[in-house]
């Protein structure tokens, strides 16, 4: 992977000119009258222009041409996405995918674009209010295409393969253990180096943001320093060259041909970006003494919805750490809840879990679905000696939580890597109820 460089910091106010045109940034204003190198000012918005300035968005591009140079867009098949869940069947059982199957390139080659597939959501985009949960599995490079989403936020969890994605703000370089959010209206491009697969969580009509520390005080978990967003890098168009935009627009897809290229962003600045950030570098919070904390403290990036304190959809994550709590069943508990639990395994192994979760493995616990360590995982957690260990060493589990009801979509239902037999690692669980004597 390419050795490129990056802006650091979550939130701010960031400015970047491609080194080969100095000068290409305007200084003291957003939109002059006639700007350096003969460019054109075009702004990109990520929140109303009213909105509170603590959480207006919004970002400068200058370019060489602006993104209204296109033909008009057509409607294209939209594969396995989907953004209506209307006639979407709900189903209360617990569901559990083995790792879904890449393309092989002999089939023919499929792009990040053509490798979408919806596996769960709940909400409306034309509302913006909801989520969506996808998976992407491809094994060729966008040619001459990019993607935007005009429906919401990209959250994109590789779990295996690097990616190379071009943006209109420069390049960024995901490889597994590494996230990056692609947010509402930003075009961009994904390059692979072979099969790639990942998940992809989407929110509408809000954005990701840094959770509340509370107690914790000024510093832990996801700080803000180690995220990362990219420099000013511009593509000129060949001559004679052709470009397909494709957008996602009410969760369907359509295309649009241009002469010109998407990324042809000379100088940019604002607080709307692209970013990615380290999994490795979020600073873990745990129990000293007994229990275990509830697992939002594994909180990594939160959308935010309406209700103080609860979230349209989190970004939680499970990384190697100590465990030392005492006469504590240090296993995830069992469980019930108000909200819905998307889980899915990049690496090791999970410790609610046995060979059934493997890397690349993901399940679905929606609301008031009972959930928890299977059979073999409850017994160790329940008798083992306790002493302080590693718990997770080599692994990195996550947790798309989400506040909404999220419904499966029929192809992740009907898809052939569904393990219609989740529900059995709970069979052996036993009755060890002591009776008092009479």
């Amino acid at each position: 992977m390419a050795q490129l460089k990056y802006l650091s910091g979550f939130g701010n106010e960031f400015s970047s000119e491609d080194p080969r045109y100095p000068g290409s940034l305007p200084q003291g204003q957003n939109n002059p009258q006639i700007c350096p190198y003969g460019l054109y000012a075009e702004q990109l918005s990520g929140t109303a222009f009213t909105c509170p300035r603590s959480i207006n968005q919004r970002s400068w591009l200058y370019r060489i041409l602006p993104s209204v140079c296109h033909k008009p867009f057509e409607p294209i098949d939209s594969g396995n996405l989907v953004g209506s869940w209307n006639k979407v069947d709900p189903n209360p059982n617990q569901l559990r995918w083995k790792p879904f199957p890449i393309p092989p390139i002999q089939n023919g080659p499929v792009d990040f674009v053509q490798g979408l597939a919806t596996i769960c959501g709940a909400g409306d985009a034309t509302v913006r209010n909801g989520c969506a949960i996808h998976t992407y599995c491809c094994n060729s490079s966008m040619d001459r295409r990019c993607f935007y989403n005009a429906d919401g936020d990209f959250l994109i969890v590789p779990q295996q393969g690097e990616l190379m994605i071009t943006t209109e703000f420069g390049k960024i370089a995901v490889t597994p253990l590494e996230i990056c959010v692609i947010q509402q209206g930003m075009r961009f491009s994904v390059a692979v180096t072979g099969e790639s697969m990942g998940f992809i969580l989407e929110v509408y009509g809000t954005h990701f943001a840094l959770p509340d520390l509370g107690p914790i005080g000024a510093n832990g978990l996801a700080n803000p320093r180690d995220f990362l967003t990219p420099v000013a890098c511009f593509e000129e168009s060949p001559s004679n060259s052709t470009f397909t935009v494709i957008a996602k627009f009410h969760g369907r897809l359509f295309s649009a041909k241009q002469s010109n290229s998407p990324f042809n962003v000379v100088a940019w600045h604002g607080n709307y970006v692209p970013y990615k950030y380290p999994l490795q570098r979020f600073q873990v919070v745990n129990s000293v003494s007994f229990d275990h904390p509830d697992p939002s403290i594994f909180t990594v990036l939160c959308a935010k919805s309406a209700y103080p304190g609860t979230s349209i959809a989190d970004f939680v994550i499970f990384p190697p750490r100590w465990a030392v709590a005492e006469h504590t069943f240090r296993p995830p508990y069992f469980h019930r809840n108000c909200m819905s639990e998307f889980m899915g395994l990049l690496s090791g192994r999970y410790d609610a879990k046995g060979a059934g979760f493997m890397a690349g493995a993901s399940s679905l616990h929606t609301i008031m679905t009972p959930h928890g360590p299977d059979a073999e995982s409850w017994s160790q957690g329940a008798h083992c000696h306790l002493k302080p260990e590693k718990v997770g060493d080599g692994a990195m589990a996550f947790m798309f939580e989400s506040s909404l009801s999220l419904t499966a979509t029929p192809w992740a239902s009907n898809v052939s890597c569904r393990d219609l037999t989740y529900h059995k690692c709970w069979e052996d669980l036993t009755s060890h109820f002591q009776h008092r004597e009479r």
